[in-house]
């Protein structure tokens, strides 16, 4: 676990030891590319153990990722030297690392983060300054979000080093979206 300070705050962290049957992704040798699309970009996608946050991972893979890209997985936890919760979240991080390979080919990199959800995704942005930050919704209603506040709008309103991008949850039988 490391633990960096950042405006006087703690901010605990661990990395999360990806399987290594994913090979390393070379850097494509495209010619007619230059800059920016050749190195790739960054994409940060806050996942949980919710059916919309793997809702918003699809999503991102299939309409926002290419071939260069390295997606940045993060998990918010209470705390990140509870083993069974380390252990948990890591194994979330391994499939869907796994996913992302298959299905787009992309280098994907993970980090179990602790704190305040919001907080730490606004935090990890500002870290890496990716080309956007993807997150699904809770699922609550209107006047529950409203009341309770939720994630994705403390994002919303507070990163200000890339733009978040909200997917809504999955409607039953709503196979548009993907």
């Amino acid at each position: 676990m490391d633990t960096l300070r950042e405006d006087e705050e703690e901010y605990s962290w661990r990395e999360v030891k990806l399987p290594s049957l994913i090979p390393i992704v070379p850097e494509p040798e495209l010619e007619r590319e230059k800059g920016e699309r050749r190195r790739g970009r960054d994409v940060l996608i806050a996942v949980d153990h919710g059916p919309n946050s793997k809702h918003a991972f699809d999503w991102a893979l299939i309409h926002l990722c290419r071939l260069a890209d390295t997606l940045h997985l993060i998990h918010a936890v209470s705390s990140v030297k509870n083993e069974v919760v380390y252990e948990i979240s890591q194994g979330l991080m391994e499939k869907l690392a796994v996913e992302a390979f298959e299905v787009a080919l992309v280098r994907t990199e993970a980090r179990i983060v602790e704190g305040d959800p919001g907080k730490v995704i606004c935090k990890e942005a500002e870290r890496l300054k990716p080309a956007a930050v993807v997150m699904g919704t809770r699922g609550r209603s209107i006047i529950q979000s409203v009341l309770q506040g939720s994630v994705s709008e403390y994002c919303f309103h507070n990163c200000k080093s890339a733009p978040v991008i909200i997917v809504p949850g999955k409607e039953a039988g709503d196979e548009s979206l993907i």
